[in-house]
């Protein structure tokens, strides 16, 4: 998919419906998406890809041009593992992101950028993803790891409110916080709101 047309195939859960939703969500209000101009790819259980026209303007210049800001570059990295992290929730969970490392392999310059963010591996409290930045000519230009930390939608860190699927009972964790967590990958999570850092 290149940003206007019919989304792929999602997870279980990550249907249309939910894709629209999530659009209709990040257009509302302040987003990183708008701001720098991504564009999703690709977003499923298996990776997230998106692409970003990087601008001199999120640069610095060099000798041989522009470079572009190693904190962009983590930016792009981050969004795509929030990505792929995001395709593997249930219905009443979000996540953080708890830990990032950026190896910056060559110099970004600005054009066509692609990055891939992929799940590693999924427990019950943290997803862990793994990243890839590439030029237009498919050089890799960086690589990466994060540590997303999977909390309950219904809590503080919630996006949308209660989150889909809360329940109302407490059981001891605080008003508002689900009864349970469903096992097993994926999940129709709500769409986000714009706000917190939620990178997709």
């Amino acid at each position: 998919m290149t940003g206007h047309g019919a989304p792929p195939a999602m997870g279980r859960g990550r249907d249309r419906d939910h894709w629209e939703r999530w659009e209709q969500a990040r257009a509302s209000g302040p987003h990183v998406f708008t701001t720098l101009g991504f564009r999703r790819l690709r977003w499923d259980p298996d990776a997230t890809v998106l692409a970003w026209d990087a601008p001199a303007d999120y640069g610095f210049p060099a000798n041989d041009g522009y470079i572009v800001h190693g904190g962009l570059v983590a930016t792009i990295l981050d969004t795509a593992m929030g990505g792929a992290a995001w395709a593997v929730l249930d219905d009443d969970e979000v996540f953080l992101t708890a830990d990032l490392r950026v190896e910056f392999l060559r110099a970004a310059r600005p054009g066509p950028l692609r990055a891939t963010g992929t799940v590693l591996r999924r427990t019950r409290r943290v997803v862990f993803c793994a990243g890839e930045l590439h030029d237009d000519d498919g050089q890799l230009l960086a690589a990466s790891r994060c540590t997303q930390v999977v909390l309950p939608a219904a809590g503080a860190a919630g996006r949308y409110g209660r989150g889909a699927g809360a329940s109302e009972a407490t059981d001891g964790r605080g008003a508002g916080a689900p009864k349970h967590r469903p096992a097993g990958r994926g999940g129709g999570a709500a769409p986000p709101a714009a706000s917190g850092t939620m990178e997709a």
